[in-house]
């Protein structure tokens, strides 16, 4: 392989590392004769590292060049760093290179804004292009959108890629404006309604025409920093929820504001990337996807940020003890779902096996519920354990956090009722 690849590679496979929008595909395509590659849906996941591990999807930038000087970002261009540009040829041959020593199963490609986001969209398009006409690559694509590109280039993307993705990165306008102010967040929102409307125009017309070509398959996803700017986790937790709402992302990603640009006095102080903080946001926004929680139940006037000691979840159920204990014989599935503890997978279990006989603790430990965070919320057959409304909120607060000691429910528990 050639040198110069090579080293372009180590340049720009080290710059996208900032980019955390990378999962499962999303999009399933059987191998078929005269092609290379399948995608699965859930068999593409995450990188390929400088180092040499394969982990199945080549994450790179086209180019660490770019026009802008973000505050937050190590690309920007006051940054004395080393740059490097693949062209589109060498990037091509480079990911059907790397898929037939089975390094990767396909490939996510973002890059720094070259000259103007239409000439940037374009040579990002072009990749795709020459993948899956030329090299008959049937492999998962994910390609990010350049803001303020034209919609023409946008919708020749989604035609070659299986996930689009346009980044928001900082929450609210104006603190975009305070730390990137030559980018605005209505040039992200143009080209994230766009892609809305083919997607939901490929799947009527898929509809009709089972030959109809199918524009990004696997949806849109952005990417919010956070930590760089002070927005509170209730503003970002409603941000992600009127995503999903409209324009229906797939995915909202958070990715823990990475000081590289210590010498920029508008960035916070910060000694590492709110690593915690990031995981938490991840529990919230699963809660909103999956368990019907709005972002406003998540986090209060009074409670504005997630607590970092406690899950989402949890921390919902302490400052909420009028919602238990929860019957786990008698209340719906939605309600089911409050609990800690359990899952979505756990509650439609108890709601078919109770219809065979009533639940005891021992039933649902097999179901997969965690016994030692639910058992405190719920009621059952046999024994059982004080509820919080017997032990307090602050109280079982303090014995589930330890204070040191490790902490045990059977401590609590009541005789046989």
């Amino acid at each position: 392989m050639n040198h110069d690849v090579i080293k372009k590679l180590e340049i720009l496979a080290d710059a996208a590392k900032y980019d955390v929008s990378c999962s499962s595909s999303g999009a399933s395509r059987a191998a078929k004769r005269g092609a290379v590659g399948n995608a699965v849906s859930w068999g593409v996941c995450h990188s390929y590292t400088a180092d040499g591990r394969c982990i199945s999807l080549l994450k790179t930038l086209l180019s660490n060049h770019c026009r802008y000087d973000c505050a937050y970002c190590v690309n920007r261009r006051g940054n004395d760093i080393p740059r490097a540009s693949f062209t589109v040829r060498e990037l091509a041959e480079l990911t059907i290179e790397f898929y037939r020593r089975n390094y990767i199963e396909g490939l996510f490609l973002s890059s720094g804004v070259l000259r103007n986001p239409d000439y940037t969209m374009e040579r990002l398009v072009g990749v795709a292009r020459e993948l899956r006409n030329e090299y008959r690559f049937n492999g998962y694509v994910h390609l990010k959108t350049i803001p303020g590109a034209s919609e023409e280039l946008v919708h020749e993307a989604g035609l070659y890629a299986d996930r689009l993705s346009v980044n928001l990165e900082i929450p609210t306008e104006a603190n975009l404006k305070a730390l990137a102010p030559e980018k605005d967040h209505q040039s992200v929102y143009k080209p994230m309604n766009y892609i809305y409307r083919n997607i939901a125009a490929s799947a009527e017309e898929r509809r009709k025409f089972r030959s109809a070509p199918r524009f990004a398959p696997a949806g849109q996803s952005t990417q919010l920093i956070i930590g760089a700017s002070r927005e509170t986790d209730r503003d970002i937790l409603s941000l992600a929820a009127s995503l999903y709402d409209q324009p229906k992302l797939k995915r909202v990603y958070y990715s823990g504001f990475v000081p590289v640009n210590a010498y920029d006095d508008r960035l916070p102080p910060l000694a590492s990337a709110p690593l915690a903080r990031e995981n938490r946001l991840y529990q919230a926004d699963w809660l909103m996807r999956f368990y019907d929680f709005a972002a406003e139940e998540i986090t209060d006037g009074e409670s504005p940020d997630l607590d970092l000691e406690l899950d989402p979840k949890l921390a919902w159920a302490l400052r909420h003890p009028e919602w238990f204990p929860v019957d786990v014989n008698r209340d719906d599935y939605h309600r089911l779902l409050r609990v800690p503890g359990v899952g979505t997978r756990s509650a439609g279990l108890m709601v078919m096996a109770r219809r065979r006989g009533r639940l005891q603790a021992g039933h649902l430990a097999k179901m997969g519920v965690v016994m030692k965070r639910a058992v405190h919320f719920i009621t059952c057959d046999g024994p059982r354990a004080a509820t919080i409304n017997e032990i307090g909120p602050a109280r079982l607060r303090a014995l589930v956090l330890g204070g040191g000691k490790k902490y045990d429910p059977r401590q609590l528990r009541l005789p046989f009722l």
